[in-house]
């Protein structure tokens, strides 16, 4: 590989991690929001979301230039194919964050419904999910990416019991449905987040290992040392 591909791969990882950055912040807070209803917050995540989109189109850009420019093949291709898929799941994120802060905004003002004691476990394994698949990408570590695919099922159980919680509070009171309505979809937000964290390890495992785990858990079993 020459210097100035390494450099300009080295740039597009820079990119992809302060657009990340972003991403995770939105995340927190909106959660947070959410949880302490701070209409507040939640409308600063609203006001920021325009600054995700842009870091989408500019890394979507500056891949093709590298593809153009350099012509990569190997593993350096499939580095450049993944940061085009990360991104677009950055993106997604970006915008649940979003949603969560709509919803964080409709469940500030009572009634106020009691926040499931598993939703903010869910929340927090979530974001660790999201950090662990971004340190996996940094190190091309595909051990770890292994470990945040296997993450997905804890958080797919919260996503289950809490669900389940809210709709029967929702079936037990009429006053529940509103905001019942909008922690639903808050839960589900958190669940589709952990999704796309999940798609971000599956991309690392194929940069490193040019495995196709996706739809594929066999391909999760560790590849042999020879």
């Amino acid at each position: 590989m020459s210097k100035h591909m390494q450099k300009d791969l080295d740039r597009l990882l820079q990119d992809v991690l302060r657009m990340a950055g972003n991403v995770e912040e939105a995340i927190q807070n909106a959660t947070h929001a959410l949880e302490t209803r701070d209409s507040a917050l939640a409308q600063e995540v609203l006001d920021r979301d325009d600054a995700i989109d842009h870091f989408e189109n500019d890394v979507q850009e500056e891949c093709l230039k590298v593809l153009a420019l350099h012509q990569p093949v190997a593993i350096d291709l499939r580095r450049i194919g993944a940061v085009l898929r990360i991104v677009t799941d950055l993106e997604r994120m970006g915008d649940l964050a979003v949603g969560l802060a709509e919803a964080a905004v409709a469940l500030s003002h009572p009634p106020f419904p009691i926040i499931p004691a598993r939703f903010q476990p869910m929340t927090r394994r979530a974001i660790d999910m999201v950090k662990r698949a971004l340190n996996a990408l940094v190190h091309s570590d595909a051990a770890e990416a292994r470990v945040v695919v296997l993450m997905d099922d804890e958080v797919d159980a919260d996503n289950d019991a809490i669900l389940a919680e809210v709709i029967a509070r929702m079936k037990r009171s009429p006053d529940e449905i509103d905001p019942g309505l909008a922690l639903h979809a808050a839960v589900r937000y958190v669940e589709r987040i952990a999704d796309h964290a999940t798609n971000i390890a599956e991309e690392v495992v194929y940069v490193v290992e040019g495995a196709m785990v996706r739809h594929h858990p066999e391909a999760l079993l560790p590849i042999p040392a020879s």
